[in-house]
């Protein structure tokens, strides 16, 4: 459970931005990926990775301060480290073609941010 102190405090509302952009660039990674299909959008899919793996890093400082001087739970920080790390493997597995592996990842990546935003916005 929040505490009072965490439920009102800037970390929070920090971590409710950063959390919704994370999932946002997430969705845009799966309509350029449906572009990448058809033989277009590949520039655009590439840099996307780019802005996933900055968001999640920001998530994660987001929920790290939630947790620690925001006296918030502690739950968030690790399913943003989790999201980041996936992130990376996701990439490793779309820069080497692997794509059975690299739309159920990226899928599960999707359904940890909609977690995490939706933990963050019912407050």
């Amino acid at each position: 459970m929040v505490s009072q102190v965490a439920k009102g405090n800037g970390y929070m509302t920090a971590f409710k931005g950063v959390a919704a952009l994370s999932m946002a660039s997430v969705l845009v990674q799966a309509v350029t990926a449906g572009q990448l299909m058809s033989g277009s959008g590949a520039g655009i899919h590439g840099a996307g990775a780019g802005a996933v793996h900055v968001l999640g890093l920001l998530q994660l400082v987001a929920a790290v301060l939630v947790w620690r001087p925001g006296r918030g739970a502690g739950w968030p920080a690790l399913v943003a480290l989790a999201v980041l790390l996936l992130g990376f493997v996701q990439s490793m597995l779309g820069g080497s073609g692997a794509i059975t592996g690299h739309v159920p990842l990226g899928m599960a990546i999707f359904g940890l941010n909609v977690w995490l935003v939706v933990w963050a916005w019912r407050r």
